[in-house]
């Protein structure tokens, strides 16, 4: 069984069920041991994101410093810097 403490805030997920299956997002947030909240800035926006259960999320060994770094700051995460960062790694086509 997946834990929180192998996943941190910024880190990239697959979805591997769900209508959102194959799609890659961020974890925005840690709500508990078996939960996380999820946003990829196309699909899911901050405003709105998805609450995923971590045992439906394929882990990947890839964090975001700038979504990281701005969570720890308290700085505004926009759906802009989610979907640079998907770009800046590569992985914003992957996701179309």
């Amino acid at each position: 069984m997946q834990s929180t403490r192998e996943i941190s805030i910024g880190q990239i997920v697959k979805s591997k069920a769900g209508r959102d299956k194959d799609k890659i997002f961020f974890i925005v947030d840690i709500l508990d041991d078996r939960y996380v909240l999820i946003a990829d800035g196309i699909m899911r926006k901050m405003e709105n994101p998805k609450k995923k259960k971590i045992k439906h999320l394929s882990k990947y060994n890839l964090v975001s410093n700038e979504v990281k770094n701005r969570f720890k700051e308290n700085k505004k995460i926009s759906n802009l810097t989610l979907r640079r960062e998907l770009e800046r790694l590569g992985l914003l086509k992957a996701q179309q």
